[in-house]
């Protein structure tokens, strides 16, 4: 019988078996194929028709903070008492599984098999966190119910004890948020985040308080960001991708395009729906320098397209975004006593520059001779700078 290939060796024809405490052994009446179990101490002996299937096996021993599971268990009753059937086996609750912890010596019954060996208890420190799957529906100590499918997260510190419900599918650890530091969170389905807020799937927002932060078991982490620093001598060009209010109250519209500078915060750290452009520097002009600005920002906050400004030195200004300098930084026109500029009208005005006034037309073109420092509004385009030529009387 194939039953009788387990026999230890040597031992297929003993009739008398001393079964030590804390050991069992199983036995085969071979009348009513009824397997039974005897432990120790005891001498057992052996009837003709009856076969010792498993010699004298130490029982289990679950110490503390250790715990074991067991493949088919059997049923007991309220009093924790084996059942039997009514051919004398004991009842199995077949392809269960049953976490043992720790308790007095236990033996296997027929048909029991020690799925997951004595194993130390998983002890979770602090700022940590298991992930656990549901892999069936049950009601948790807190009288909540689970479904299959879902995720929990066992936070430490704490001793995990495994349950045959859920299964362990990874560890996670807290990120420590340091000063001028954040991280972006994307949650990956419905659920409430830490500071009790309703997300949606997909959602994503900044996380910028210091400290040690656990992410939930729905979140995920998509990047962690350092702030930029800003002075007197850098901007920050942002991008906004989606209608917000930034952490300055202003209300933003997707795709506007605005300067961060010293004056709104010393550090900057985007907000999610913020895209940093790149960092400005300052553009500085000295009090023998001047500038044009083409598209400035008028009074409304919004780029005057085909407008131009004039900016005069001595000044420290950032460019906004859309603004461009033409022809860059240039230098006043400083007129000796025998030079000259040649000018030329882009677009009617009235030149306040002479006295008295004249009202110039488009394409008008005069002379300003030295010695002065001229700089040339926006209306006015300088031809060419003339130096006077000497002639000797009997020249000409």
């Amino acid at each position: 019988m194939p039953s009788q290939d387990r026999r230890m060796p040597g031992q297929s024809d003993a009739s008398v078996f001393r079964i030590p405490p804390y050991h069992y052994l199983h036995v085969l009446d071979q009348t009513t194929n009824v397997t039974r179990l005897e432990t120790g101490p005891q001498t057992f002996v052996r009837k003709d028709n009856e076969v010792v299937l498993l010699s004298p096996e130490r029982m289990v021993t679950v110490p503390p903070r250790h715990y074991c599971v067991v493949l088919n268990p059997v049923l007991r009753d309220e009093n924790n008492q084996v059942l039997i059937d009514n051919l004398g086996q004991v009842r199995l609750q077949h392809a269960e599984d049953e976490v043992r912890l720790q308790q007095e010596p236990f033996p296997l019954y027929p048909g029991e098999e020690l799925k997951v060996k004595v194993t130390l208890l998983a002890v979770v420190s602090a700022l940590a966190a298991l992930r656990l799957n549901v892999t069936r529906d049950f009601t948790d100590e807190n009288n909540q119910e689970r479904k299959a499918g879902d995720q929990l997260l066992f936070e430490g510190p704490g001793t995990y004890v495994p349950r045959k419900e859920v299964e362990v599918v990874g560890q996670h650890k807290a990120i420590v948020i340091k000063p001028n530091t954040a991280i972006k969170l994307r949650a990956t389905r419905e659920t409430v985040d830490r500071n009790g807020k309703n997300r949606v799937a997909g959602e994503e927002w900044m996380l910028k308080k210091n400290g040690a932060y656990l992410p939930g078991v729905y979140e995920e982490v998509v990047e962690s960001c350092t702030a930029t620093f800003l002075t007197d001598k850098v901007a920050v060009h942002v991008t906004a991708t989606q209608s917000f209010t930034d952490e300055t109250g202003k209300q933003r519209k997707s795709g506007e395009e605005y300067l961060i500078t010293v004056n709104e915060m010393e550090t900057f750290i985007p907000d999610v729906f913020e895209q940093v452009v790149g960092k400005v520097n300052i553009t500085t002009l000295t009090n023998r320098q001047y500038c044009i600005i083409v598209n400035p920002i008028g009074e409304n906050g919004k780029p005057q397209l085909g407008a131009k400004k004039l900016i005069k030195g001595e000044k420290s200004f950032f460019l906004q975004p859309g603004e461009l300098l033409e022809n860059g930084i240039q230098d006043v026109f400083i007129l000796g006593d025998n030079e000259g500029v040649v000018l030329r009208a882009q677009e009617a005005f009235k030149d306040q520059f002479v006295t008295p006034p004249v009202d110039r037309q488009p394409g008008d073109k005069w002379m300003l001779k030295g010695p002065m420092e001229y700089i040339p509004p926006v209306e006015v385009e300088v031809v060419s700078k003339r130096r006077a030529i000497p002639l000797h009387d009997n020249e000409g």
